[in-house]
């Protein structure tokens, strides 16, 4: 296969791949969108970076210690880009990973967000063999929290003005499950 049409995971609506070139438009369309930036760390995202980011993201390689890979969240019937999955595999303990994941507002409220990083945790556990995942989220980030605790990740920490974003001081929680955990409960789940 083809490294730029590489997919990593698919389910019945979805695959998680390699983000192409192809990708710029929709991809900058979302991440410029303010209600998507709200808890996320940009702000104003210009056509110009997400030019850079498809085109280092197409390289890239996942499970590489130290590094955010990025899977573009595509519509398996249509190949439409409609959101991303991160990957960041950790320097000092590689075989514990952190996720994040971004969804265009359009196609938000459709199960698509819990279908892909169920696909993401499968994929990073069967595949990579990976002992846990965490996330962070925003505490005022509703959809998110209730994202990770739908796929069955269990909140670990409440971290009080744990990092700096748009000026202010802000809160985070930490979710996390482990392969074990997930072993028992994804068939459920996917």
């Amino acid at each position: 296969m083809e490294k730029n049409n590489q997919i990593f995971a698919k389910t019945t609506r979805l695959i998680l791949r390699r983000f192409s070139l192809n990708d710029t438009d929709d991809f900058h369309l979302y991440r410029s969108n303010s209600e998507v930036a709200k808890f996320q760390s940009w702000e104003n995202y210009q056509y110009h970076e997400a030019e850079s980011f498809v085109n280092e993201q197409s390289k890239n390689n996942p499970n590489q210690p130290g590094t955010w890979f990025q899977f573009a969240i595509a519509l398996a019937e249509t190949n439409q880009l409609i959101g991303d999955c991160a990957l960041h595999t950790l320097l000092d303990e590689p075989r514990i990973v952190e996720i994040g994941f971004t969804l265009s507002p359009g196609y938000q409220g459709n199960g698509y967000a819990s279908e892909a990083v169920s696909a993401l945790l499968d994929y990073i556990f069967k595949v990579l063999g990976k002992h846990k995942v965490i996330a962070h989220t925003d505490v005022r980030n509703n959809k998110s929290i209730a994202l990770l605790e739908c796929v069955g990740m269990r909140r670990e920490g409440h971290f009080l003005q744990n990092y700096m974003s748009k000026g202010q001081w802000v809160d985070e929680y930490q979710y996390s499950i482990l392969k074990s955990e997930w072993e028992s409960t994804s068939n459920l789940l996917i």
